[in-house]
């Protein structure tokens, strides 16, 4: 279970997913891994296609019985993890898995896979452009979105940990960039 994988990861409000879903659409023999996580799920999202939902104890239940490629309790409460089969069932498809995580599963999976992994981290052209694209999405509270804009400006000093950094500040170019380096990565 270690063919080549791609793994975008950056703090919230970078546009991590904005560029997975790019790199998605073009014809890279890539598959979307579906995390899995204890949050509740938004009206906009369906189980097993945006996230595999979780409860707390079966989430924990998975961890102690090693189902996990990596996981981490994001906020208090608030488990997110690749699973093991999720893995293996891009592999088994003859595709290579695209990874969206934070920064932390994104470092778990970059030595999970070493040199077979791509390990790409998407930075805001400026810590201000997290804080106010996290505002204008409106989906936090006051007190959530602060807890989200200083975990995301943390976040930004682990770009040096990642094999490449593409900075976002022309999305265009950022999913150009993104998808160049992947396409030679990837040897296609």
């Amino acid at each position: 279970m270690k063919g080549k994988a791609i793994i975008v990861s950056a703090p919230s409000g970078a546009g991590k997913t904005t560029i997975v879903r790019h790199l998605m659409e073009r014809g890279l023999g890539l598959a979307f891994s579906v995390s899995a996580t204890t949050r509740p799920m938004r009206a906009s999202e369906r189980d097993g296609h945006d996230y595999h939902f979780l409860a707390i104890e079966e989430f924990k239940r998975r961890i102690a019985a090693g189902e996990f490629v990596e996981w981490e309790e994001v906020y208090p409460g608030r488990f997110y993890g690749t699973l093991r089969d999720e893995v293996k069932r891009i592999e088994t498809e003859g595709l290579h898995p695209v990874f969206d995580v934070d920064v932390e599963g994104g470092l778990r999976l970059k030595s999970f896979f070493g040199t077979n992994g791509l390990a790409l981290f998407i930075a805001p052209p400026h810590p201000q452009a997290l804080v106010d694209r996290l505002t204008k999405r409106g989906t936090e509270t006051a007190q959530s979105l602060q807890m989200r804009v200083d975990k995301a400006l943390h976040e930004l000093t682990y770009a040096p940990r990642f094999d490449r950094t593409v900075v976002n500040d022309d999305l265009i170019g950022a999913c150009a960039e993104a998808e160049a380096l992947v396409r030679g990565f990837l040897g296609s």
